[in-house]
């Protein structure tokens, strides 16, 4: 399998990418790696080309530009680049940690939509008490979605939890501003209905309060909503890695108490860690696309590689697929 990586996308690009890259390579003989970037500064971090190819490009889209116009106008750039090359099948997926609205614009108009299903989501995993995580879907690749989008993204996310994280018979969970059948807004409570008689494991509402508590393993709602969520939920997570700092380093006490507690510490922040879940993935797309976070260390860049190569060997995309027309889920074109 080969997958095409942005070099130049995010914070730390590209030595987090090539680093990242290199791990991955190293742990799975069947991988190969095409890295799309400047191939002078690529190299500066390459330390082994084993199964690792480079594409130059000294053209690359900012963070702040204009989504569409930058696709449209930067067709050299290395987030475009490297989702071309699954466009034209030289590779099986593309990871970005880049622009996330240009990745989003890539991946419908270069890589291309899934038939039969009208929008694509952008779908996290985020921590939970419990280690296991959920996955949040739509989490801002549209803002608006209507009864039809949000039962696509439950069974293509209830599809994903199976295949890709292992859990058997997924949890979905629609979320809502109370947990009782008769809440929310008129969306919502066509949603619950529609959901209810799904081929899914639909456990009902969830309120935003109970996201951590590990009650689903799949949460479903519109873009603008799951965005908040989503930028709530790592600021808090920041927020309260920073009081327990405060807290541990504010007298000599408090400071020989932390030294006693430091593997507990450790394991609470990589329980709390956004790179230990891998990278967003664009479900609705003819191919694996995942977004990164924007600050991803090569530890990130690693686990999402990863991601994505559970996603080609599970033949998510395939089963989608097949969900979709047998169900007949899909509107008419």
């Amino acid at each position: 399998m080969r997958i095409a990586i942005d070099a130049m996308g995010g914070d730390n690009a590209p030595q987090a990418i090539v680093e990242g890259a290199m791990d991955a390579i190293k742990d799975n003989k069947k991988l190969h790696i095409t890295l799309v970037g400047d191939e002078h500064k690529i190299k500066q971090y390459l330390t082994s080309e084993e199964r690792i190819e480079i594409i130059h490009t000294e053209e690359q889209i900012a963070g702040d530009e204009e989504p569409i116009r930058a696709v449209r106008r930067k067709k050299t750039s290395s987030l475009v680049l490297a989702a071309t090359e699954v466009k034209e099948k030289r590779a099986d997926a593309c990871i970005s940690a880049g622009n996330t609205g240009a990745l989003v614009v890539a991946g419908l108009f270069v890589v291309g939509r899934m038939k039969g299903i009208d929008r694509p989501a952008l779908s996290p995993t985020l921590p939970t008490a419990d280690g296991r995580g959920f996955l949040l879907l739509d989490a801002g690749a549209n803002v608006e979605a209507d009864v039809h989008n949000l039962v696509q993204y439950a069974i293509m996310g209830s599809i994903y939890s199976e295949k890709v994280r292992m859990i058997n018979n997924p949890k979905v969970a629609l979320l809502n501003v109370g947990t009782e059948d008769t809440k929310g807004n008129t969306l919502m409570k066509k949603t619950f209905n529609q959901l209810s008689n799904a081929p899914i494991n639909f456990i009902g509402n969830i309120e935003g309060r109970d996201l951590m508590n590990g009650v689903a393993d799949v949460v479903v709602t519109d873009g603008f909503s799951g965005n908040i969520a989503l930028k709530t939920i790592e600021g808090t997570a920041l927020h309260v890695m920073k009081l327990f700092k405060g807290a541990l380093t504010s007298s000599l006490k408090a400071k020989l108490a932390a030294s006693v507690i430091k593997k507990d510490l450790s394991a609470l922040r990589k329980e709390m860690d956004y790179a230990e879940h891998g990278g967003s993935a664009l479900f609705g797309l003819v191919a694996p696309v995942i977004k990164s976070h924007g600050s991803s260390e090569s530890r990130a860049i690693y686990i999402t590689i990863q991601q994505a190569c559970q996603m080609i060997e599970q033949n998510m995309i395939q089963t989608i697929q097949e969900t979709v027309a047998s169900l007949d889920i899909a509107k008419e074109e």
